[in-house]
């Protein structure tokens, strides 16, 4: 069996730990042998947070080179770019639409490009662009973009849905596992 290579890139606060956490449990639950890591940056900040999830029959190592990603769940797209070097050749990218002003733009020391999307197509990479947002405060929180965005992976995943949403029930708070529940079901729509 061979190991999957799973990159989940944000912005400090926007609960890519918590996407992390959910599915390292989902794929625990299923017998993998999982391995998670975290890089943290300047996340309370709103900088760069990097969290780097392997799966397989064993894993030795937590950390994923360049070119080795299966997939890249990015919930901002300056996060997808900084990134896609890490895709592998037939890997794919799943990217919030969303736009969240780095320090340098909000400072006015640069420009948010705007095009980081279609840069990113003319390389020849496989997107799904989704607008994370939309769904998950019609679900009842924008900050449900993480599972909307779990949602959407779980479509490329032969895992069934009721494992994803048994690990979801698992992760998060019971306070929140319905409006959690409701997130997970509109991301994969």
């Amino acid at each position: 069996m061979k190991t999957t290579n799973i990159m989940i890139v944000g912005v400090g606060g926007q609960g890519s730990l918590l996407a992390s956490k959910l599915l390292g449990n989902l794929l625990e639950d299923e017998g993998y042998d999982v391995k998670v890591s975290e890089v943290h940056g300047m996340s309370q900040r709103g900088g760069s947070v990097v969290t780097y999830v392997r799966f397989g029959e064993k894993v030795y190592s937590p950390i994923i080179d360049k070119g080795e990603a299966d997939f890249i769940v990015a919930f901002e797209k300056i996060e997808a770019a900084r990134y896609a070097s890490y895709l592998k050749v037939g890997g794919k990218i799943i990217v919030n639409t969303q736009e969240i002003d780095p320090m340098p733009v909000i400072t006015g020391a640069a420009e948010y490009p705007h095009n980081a999307l279609e840069s990113l197509s003319s390389l020849g990479l496989s997107i799904d662009a989704i607008d994370a947002l939309t769904p998950a405060t019609e679900a009842g929180s924008p900050k449900a973009v993480n599972i909307v965005l779990m949602g959407r992976l779980s479509k490329y995943m032969d895992i069934p849905e009721e494992k994803w949403t048994a690990a979801i029930q698992k992760s998060v708070a019971p306070k929140f596992v319905d409006m959690n529940l409701r997130a997970f079901a509109l991301g994969r729509k």
